[in-house]
């Protein structure tokens, strides 16, 4: 059977560092090819030069030759890619956030009609027509078995929706060949993964081939047919999926064996560091409606719960970026919400979810973005001049801090001075974390900190967060989506159920116990360590 798509010694430099090398592979009608490799390894570049992204065209261009239905072809810009028949859902958002699902998922493809106004001043007095929208709409989001309004703003979006959107824009095109997926579940939570990977199935069931890029390794074996695995930049197995084993890919990819996370062991903790007492939070798609818990002085405490159930609005809430009420305490005192400066000034500090909207000054140097939050709220690595009349970064400190996050977190990049926007999404979610570290705060909420980071690279966040939490006794809240990343690295785990607290659980508890509180169901007493709690009660 002639491939739909092959690549024959496709190889690319970034200003004389090579990235991909003799890289060659083909793909099928109504596959599904998992791709994976560790950040860094050359995926993410791979995909843009298949789409055509300008990036590849003014650093030069590639090497090596790439083939459709038998044909060589050289996208010169993405609009020639989706001409040709590929869609493509990247890593990071593109969606328009004052725009409703529809408008987003048909943009520039818009159904019109005309009317007098367009006989006069040309098509673009049209019409749209609404109907129809919702109509095309509706049926590109039932494919992927999600609910999603048409007319819903991608502003008021939970995360895991805006992904179902991006993907729904894509589907909706009719001539799409070849689907590329770059981390599409890196913001779903597990049972919205599986929605999406019963999508894909069905996508491939219908001829559309699909390039599946992950971390996600239970997820490659699970959905693909065949697996293609990158290592600093080059393909060192190609294999049909066949008794694949999560540690068969986890040993490829890193060229080493990798250890299963093992469940944390009871310590021993001080008293109460941080309280919440009937905590609301209006954040659209994760509203928390009355949460009450506590975190001991070292403790790292896990929040887990399926999405839209509210875990995610527990720190969007506590750090100001959405409405909330009730009330907070640090260390005994009570502090306001609704103001984040107050919040951070508290001692309190926060890695988001969302580490392009949210996280990072895309634009700046990766010093500048390690060193601006403590510059702001600390007055640190600023130096004084006429008895602090004015103040000027202190630019050895900046980049010596940065040289230290660098290295600890190992952030591949050139140097301290380059482009956060440059950055894979894995060490951008680094970034982040050294963003937090530098504050040096109390309390530190980490949401979603393997989000698109690989198996290899997960292990140095883990290990990074453990060493903060040992060594400086910061409390370290955790909110995840994976149940076994929390029990690997917490002391306790609150499952979060309709913005309410289900019951918070030892990491030792059995997974059927974590399952029922997710589920909503009732946990049963079991014999585990102390800080089991059933329904919200004890522990706390």
């Amino acid at each position: 059977m002639e491939p739909l798509l092959k690549l024959e010694g496709v190889s690319k430099d970034f200003y004389g560092t090579t990235v991909l090398e003799d890289v060659n592979f083909s793909l099928y009608r109504g596959e599904i090819l998992g791709l994976v490799g560790e950040n860094g390894a050359g995926k993410t570049t791979l995909m843009h030069i298949l789409f055509g992204m300008p990036v590849i065209a003014d650093t030069g261009g590639y090497r090596g030759r790439i083939l459709l239905d038998g044909t060589q072809v050289s996208f010169k810009s993405p609009f020639d890619a989706l001409d040709a028949g590929f869609g493509m859902v990247h890593q990071e958002f593109s969606l328009i956030p004052g725009f409703s699902a529809a408008e987003n998922i048909l943009l520039d493809r818009e159904p019109v009609k005309g009317n007098p106004a367009v006989e006069v001043f040309g098509p673009r007095l049209a019409t749209l027509r609404r109907d129809v929208m919702q109509e095309r709409t509706d049926r590109a989001i039932a494919r992927l078995g999600v609910n999603i309004a048409a007319g819903t703003l991608v502003q008021e979006m939970p995360v895991g929706h805006k992904q179902f959107t991006e993907i729904a824009r894509e589907i909706d095109r009719e001539n799409v060949k070849v689907l590329v997926l770059d981390e599409p579940t890196a913001v779903l939570t597990e049972s919205e993964a599986e929605i999406l990977l019963s999508a894909l199935r069905s996508l491939a069931a219908s001829g559309i081939a699909v390039i599946f890029i992950s971390h996600r390794l239970h997820e490659i074996t699970a959905a693909c047919d065949r697996v293609v695995v990158l290592r600093d930049g080059r393909i060192i197995k190609d294999t049909a999926n066949r008794n694949l084993s999560v540690m068969d890919l986890a040993s490829w990819m890193v060229g080493r064996e990798v250890d299963a996370s093992a469940v944390r062991e009871e310590r021993n903790l001080g008293g109460e560091s941080f309280r919440a007492e009937h905590l609301w939070v209006d954040m659209p798609g994760e509203a928390v409606r009355d949460l009450s818990f506590s975190v001991k002085q070292g403790e790292i405490f896990g929040i887990g719960g399926l999405a839209g159930q509210g875990k995610l609005g527990v720190p969007n809430g506590i750090m100001g970026l959405f409405p909330a009420g009730g009330r907070i305490f640090l260390e005994g005192g009570e502090i306001p919400l609704g103001n984040p400066k107050i919040v951070l000034d508290a001692g309190m500090a926060f890695v988001s979810e969302d580490r392009r909207g949210v996280g990072l000054l895309l634009d700046e140097s990766l010093d500048w973005n390690i060193a601006f939050g403590a510059m702001q709220t600390q007055g640190a690595y600023l130096t004084s001049f006429f008895g602090g009349l004015f103040r000027l970064r202190d630019e050895r400190a900046m980049r010596a801090l940065a040289k230290e996050y660098i290295a600890k977190l190992e952030i591949k990049c050139t140097s301290p001075k380059q482009a956060a926007k440059e950055l894979s999404g894995g060490n951008q979610q680094k970034l982040c974390l050294s963003k937090a570290f530098a504050l040096e705060p109390k309390l530190l909420f980490v949401s979603e900190p393997t989000r698109g980071i690989d198996v290899g690279a997960k292990k140095i966040v883990l290990d990074t967060l453990r060493s903060y939490n040992r060594e400086r006794g910061a409390a370290i809240v955790i909110i995840s989506s994976e149940l076994e990343e929390l029990r690997s690295i917490c002391d306790r785990i609150a499952i979060v159920s309709e913005g309410r607290l289900a019951g918070i659980l030892s990491p030792a508890a059995p997974a059927a116990e974590f399952g029922l509180l997710m589920s909503g169901g009732e946990a049963a007493p079991v014999s585990s360590p102390a800080g089991y709690a059933r329904n919200g009660t004890g522990g706390t």
